[in-house]
């Protein structure tokens, strides 16, 4: 376990010289090293503390869909179907307008976001699928360790995070912001993709939903090449989208 922690903390470190932080001195950058391993260790509370922080940091610059709109009404109806307590994860949705942006994002306090642009874009069985693979994340612990490494990039850029006992308490709204950004642009390894597209539809079929909306909606993805940021990186959407009809078929 331990080795497993210090390697995500070295791998902080790496996403913090690629930030920027190459000219820290020896000694910053020791410092540095041992807050990104202290970020490795946080407690779950405490990540989802950030988690909820960060979260209500990006909801307060969005334009949110008001319950009584339609888009809130179909969110509501959708994740209800699931209900907001998956798999010991307490979840909350909500709509964010902006029909432009055809995606949806999660972090690891359960808080679940789905871009007014996707909806238009999807059906409901597609919706519900993009809503399974989120749920998967979080369930899964892929956007835990997502928490970790977005806060100790943050915490080696702000000498008074660095310094202070609760390095949680200490970050600024503008901070939460870029961790809540860090995490929304997060991008996942295959294993983790496909491990959540696997959760997705096994919770679909739990609840008696249509699968094959998770198989269709990466078809759908495809069409758009680089134009939607969700699920842009690898594996692609064709290839996920074949073989989660594979994996259908087979059930």
């Amino acid at each position: 376990m331990i080795n497993k922690k210090l390697g995500l903390a070295l791998a902080a470190v790496s996403v913090m010289v690629l930030a920027g932080c190459k000219n820290m001195s020896p000694d910053a950058m020791l410092s540095t090293g041992m807050k990104a391993f202290e970020a490795a260790t946080l407690s779950d509370a405490e990540i989802k503390s950030i988690a909820n922080e960060a979260c209500m940091a990006y909801d307060a610059e969005a334009t949110i869909a008001s319950p009584d709109s339609k888009y809130a009404k179909r969110l509501e109806k959708l994740a209800g179907k699931f209900g907001t307590n998956v798999d010991g994860e307490t979840l909350n949705y909500k709509v964010y307008m902006d029909e432009g942006n055809i995606n949806a994002w999660a972090m690891a306090n359960g808080c679940i976001r789905v871009y007014s642009g996707l909806m238009d874009f999807m059906n409901d069985d597609e919706v519900s699928g993009v809503i399974g693979h989120e749920i998967g994340h979080v369930v899964e612990g892929h956007r835990k360790k997502a928490t970790q490494v977005a806060y100790a990039a943050e915490i080696a850029r702000d000498a008074a995070a660095q310094s202070s006992n609760n390095a949680v308490a200490a970050l600024s709204q503008s901070e939460l912001g870029d961790i809540a950004q860090a995490l929304i642009n997060a991008q996942f390894s295959q294993a983790q993709e496909f491990e959540a597209d696997d959760y997705a539809l096994a919770l679909l079929k739990k609840n008696g939903l249509n699968q094959e909306g998770m198989a269709s909606a990466f078809e759908k993805l495809a069409t758009l090449g680089g134009e939607s940021s969700m699920f842009s990186t690898h594996p692609d959407s064709a290839e996920r989208a074949k073989r989660m009809r594979e994996q259908i078929k087979t059930q």
